[in-house]
């Protein structure tokens, strides 16, 4: 079913280094956005920007980057710091959401130290550190599925380097597999509207919640939560929604942002209307299926609706 409004919606989407952090089918992420935007009658306009090409934050509403290999990682640095750097930085404080998986997450860090070579320096965004511990220490690989405030996500990791915390809020935590180091039980890492993560497979198709969360996010900022409210009907109430504790949020302002520097920007209601996700969420499930979480399967296909 496409839906249809009485004035056109058109989003922009950066997609950051596609020639050279390309990995594990991540462009799927990309084409799971279009396909839902299309079928609210959403246009999406995707425009690559490779070495050498700047980012004038203005231009986009939403931006991505994916992961490659260690090779490939470090003129991505150089141009990070030489090119990009002072618009991804602009464009992350004024909340534009983001997505960097993998090594575009290790490069939105302070650092990454490769198991051969020198350190590769990260812009900082997210308040943390990967180590690749050498050919001896075992490769985080395999799937995984975390809590994401009080939903699942699941996805498949495979990554040489342990990623470690300062002060940066996770973006989840695992329920099954590595995550950030196999250690601490941490996934991912979350600054303003920007979120990093380790989860591939690609992450988005069987996580719908998340795609259409992400989507909501740049819907807010551009055009407004009072005017998205006379395109789309909210899931849950206009103005509060329940997080996953089951406790009220605070209201919304007009960019999308709670009124309370305390309130978590993540618990953000969607506005988009739903899409038939039968497949996406039977896939979803599955896949916690395979990792043993019956329980949290079977509650993604009781509720997958409602979700």
């Amino acid at each position: 079913m496409t839906f249809h409004f009485t004035q056109p919606l058109t989003l922009t989407l950066g997609h950051l280094y596609p020639d050279q952090l390309n990995l594990y089918g991540d462009r799927g992420n990309i084409m799971t956005l279009r396909w839902r935007c299309q079928q609210r009658g959403i246009q999406l306009r995707v425009v690559g920007l490779g070495i050498g090409d700047a980012l004038a934050p203005d231009e986009f509403d939403l931006l991505f980057i994916g992961g490659g290999q260690d090779k490939e990682q470090a003129p991505v640095s150089q141009d990070l710091h030489d090119i990009k750097g002072i618009g991804l930085w602009a464009a992350i404080e004024d909340d534009m959401p983001v997505l960097a998986v993998c090594g575009g997450y290790q490069l939105l860090a302070h650092y990454y130290r490769p198991a051969d070579g020198p350190d590769m320096r990260g812009l900082g965004v997210f308040d943390a550190w990967t180590i690749h511990k050498g050919t001896s220490t075992p490769r985080c690989i395999g799937d995984i599925a975390i809590n994401w405030n009080g939903k699942t996500l699941v996805g498949f990791e495979n990554h040489g380097g342990r990623t470690y915390l300062g002060t940066a809020k996770p973006l989840g935590h695992v329920l099954k597999g590595s995550g950030n180091n196999a250690e601490d039980h941490t996934e991912g890492a979350v600054y303003r509207n920007a979120y990093g993560t380790y989860l591939h497979g690609s992450l988005l198709p069987k996580n719908p919640h998340f795609a259409d969360y992400l989507l909501s996010l740049a819907l807010q900022r551009k055009y407004g939560r009072t005017a998205m409210e006379s395109l789309f009907a909210p899931i849950e109430s206009e103005h509060e929604s329940m997080n996953g504790n089951g406790h009220m949020q605070t209201p919304l302002s007009a960019n999308g942002t709670h009124a309370t520097a305390t309130a978590q920007p993540e618990m953000i209601t969607p506005l988009l209307k739903p899409l038939d996700d039968t497949l996406e969420w039977e896939a979803h499930a599955a896949l916690l299926e395979r990792l043993g979480l019956y329980t949290e399967a079977t509650t993604v296909l009781r509720t997958r609706q409602s979700i």
